[in-house]
């Protein structure tokens, strides 16, 4: 049998007050307030009214489930010790007060270097790593996972809200990054000395401010021996987060075997690549989406199946198949995090009352 490709998963989390749904920034009280054996598993986040959760390098969903379950509990419990609710959405859905960045000396200074857009509100996503053989193959794999990439970000769509009111569009932190530069759709490229090159001329142009800065929706780590997909908001609850988990390590699974097997990546026009993205954040799974195989607009679900279809080897080498047909067919029923979100609030009538019931789920 196979060996089960790693996969890893970081969440994003914002503390809102439970009465008003503000960001509170609380970020240093919750993380003291972690169970011990737990603070390993956290990080100091960008924001003060954020917190990041870490799973173990895991080779099952149930593993990765595992862990995520716990981290949330004992996140929420921690907030809740701290006057704050422990929330899963992707943006700030009403206001922060505090537009500070942490003290860490690297935000600091990414601060001062693109100044204005890092005032913008905390966004919250989720981060899926799955290891590969080197990071030869970790670029090679982005370059096939371009056209799938948008679907994927379709099934996460977790951030409606902003300013207190619906936005619109199923994920506003999507559109709230796209002020970043070097943060999209990954560009293809010729091998890892081609990645390099592209990184080294971004720095010396001032878009990126260093080499750690590729904020690309799927990368080579620069921290682990993995590729990192980062396009998705964090998830409402823990079981859309092992559904995406499923999903991207079968898309590498896949690109990988293609590699191995001599199978060219798909050639994606970059200015179609971005619309897709666009769509994808705008719609969620709520309309159609920009096939870009066929070059044409289709029913959302028709792409997902689509992406099943091509991924199912790969999810059943894993013993992940499941466990991906029950999360997509609770998807389909309830909806993406977007829509649960505002049936929430249509139901409430109150966004700061929708907020307390996310985080009491």
């Amino acid at each position: 049998m196979t060996t089960a490709l790693t996969v890893g998963v970081e969440e994003e989390f914002l503390l809102l007050d439970p009465e008003t749904g503000v960001n509170v920034p609380a970020a240093a009280a919750v993380l003291a307030g972690l169970p011990a054996h737990l603070r390993g598993q956290s990080r100091q986040e960008f924001r003060h009214s954020m917190v990041e959760m870490v799973t173990p390098v895991c080779t099952t969903l149930s593993e990765v489930g595992e862990h995520l379950r716990r981290h949330r509990r004992a996140a929420a419990e921690a907030a809740s010790a701290a006057g704050c609710c422990l929330v899963a959405v992707g943006a700030t859905p009403v206001a922060e007060p505090r537009l500070t960045v942490t003290d860490n000396p690297r935000y600091q200074a990414i601060a001062e270097h693109y100044g204005p857009i890092v005032r913008d509100p905390a966004v919250c996503g989720c981060h899926i790593h799955v290891g590969v053989a080197d990071r030869e193959l970790a670029v090679r794999v982005g370059n096939h996972l371009r056209p799938w990439l948008p679907v994927v970000q379709a099934l996460s769509v977790n951030s409606p809200f902003h300013g207190g009111v619906d936005t619109g569009h199923a994920s506003w932190r999507s559109m709230q990054l796209d002020r970043w530069p070097t943060l999209g759709p990954t560009p293809a490229f010729a091998s890892a000395a081609d990645f390099d090159r592209t990184v080294a001329l971004l720095v010396g142009s001032g878009a990126m401010l260093d080499e750690r800065l590729v904020l690309w929706y799927a990368r080579p780590s620069s921290r682990y021996p993995t590729v990192e997909v980062r396009v998705t908001d964090v998830c409402l609850t823990a079981n859309d987060t092992v559904l995406l988990a499923g999903l991207v390590r079968a898309l590498v699974a896949t690109a990988t075997a293609g590699i191995a097997a001599g199978v060219p990546a798909p050639e994606v026009p970059d200015g179609l690549l971005r619309a897709a993205h666009w769509n994808a954040a705008h719609q969620g799974l709520d309309g159609t989406l920009l096939d870009l195989r066929r070059l044409e607009p289709r029913p959302a679900w028709d792409l997902v199946d689509d992406l099943v279809e091509a991924v199912t080897p790969a999810l059943d080498r894993h013993g992940d198949l499941a466990v991906v047909h029950a999360g997509l067919a609770r998807l389909r029923a309830e909806g993406t995090g977007a829509r649960r979100q505002r049936q929430m609030y249509a139901r409430t009538g109150s966004l700061p009352a929708a907020l307390a019931e996310m985080a009491a789920g």
